[in-house]
């Protein structure tokens, strides 16, 4: 059968135009995959921060943001200072030395090293006031401690903290509360003016009171308000083994009930500038600054 000479004229021209379309997405999809590649390769290859092996540690700067591929490793040419603050370069910027940021970050600055990928951190080291730590809150992943009434953290805590305490039971330090666990800033607020006051406050942040910080946290700096830490009642070396092999470590000094969730080995702590520190008996990894 013949085709009218219209048909003829158009058939050819359909050919063209589906041929040039498979072209053009042949083209996109190598450049791509090509751009992939390259990314994929920039991530493995690029350093991750500038200036840390300098003497200037306040220099180190995150370059790789959301590129990182592989679980960060400080190098250990460095001492554990700058072990330590390479780690916490990642994700936020270090405060300079003295600052009550700074001291923050020396009594309770644990958690920022957290390479656990779930684990979700603030966006700084010290919350103003109740909205700022509810707008953080809200976009956290949590998890149900098992066996406790109203107690959550964020599910890779609460899923290694609940691993932990199916080898050996290791009780709330209230037994069941919310207090224990993921807190609001009011809680924490609450429990400063137990132990501490405004006068107290401003000698902590001029660097000269210290010991306070062994029992109650400041006003918006508890690691309980990332939903990264949990008072308990631990009394074996059994149950500090099991909290220990699942991440969990004892970081604030002089807090026993105190339990921080740091998502490392004991073996690697001291590869993150961890220092270990027996008071007691009881074994603290406390932070390098």
């Amino acid at each position: 059968m013949k085709l009218p000479i219209r048909n003829k004229k158009i058939i050819p021209r359909i050919i063209r135009k589906a041929t040039f379309i498979s072209i053009v997405i042949l083209m996109i999809f190598i450049l791509v995959a090509s751009n992939e590649i390259s990314q994929h390769k920039l991530a493995r290859t690029a350093q991750p921060l500038n200036g840390c092996l300098s003497n200037d540690l306040l220099a180190c700067t995150d370059t790789s943001k959301e590129t990182i591929l592989e679980p960060f490793i400080p190098n250990p040419e460095l001492n554990e200072q700058q072990r330590f603050l390479s780690a916490i370069a990642r994700k936020l910027p270090v405060p300079q030395t003295g600052t009550y940021e700074y001291i923050m970050l020396r009594a309770y600055g644990a958690v920022f090293v957290n390479p656990n990928v779930g684990i979700k951190l603030p966006p700084k080291y010290i919350f103003a006031n109740e909205q700022e730590t509810q707008e953080f809150q809200a976009t956290l992943t949590m998890g149900h401690v098992n066996g406790a009434k109203d107690c959550y953290l964020q599910k890779p805590a609460s899923d290694a903290l609940n691993k932990a305490r199916s080898l050996q039971k290791i009780p709330l330090k209230s037994g069941y509360g919310s207090g224990d666990c993921t807190r609001t800033f009011n809680t924490n607020l609450r429990f400063w003016h137990k132990y501490a006051n405004n006068q107290v406050l401003a000698k902590v942040k001029q660097g000269k009171e210290t010991k306070i910080l062994g029992v109650v946290a400041p006003p918006g700096t508890s690691q309980h308000l990332w939903g990264l830490a949990i008072d308990l009642r631990v009394g074996s070396k059994e149950q500090r083994k099991a909290l220990n092999q699942n991440g969990w470590f004892q970081t604030v000094g002089n807090d026993v009930p105190h339990w921080t969730y740091v998502g490392l080995s004991e073996e690697n702590l001291p590869l993150f500038g961890f220092k270990k520190q027996l008071v007691r008996d009881i074994t603290y990894w406390i932070t390098p600054l």
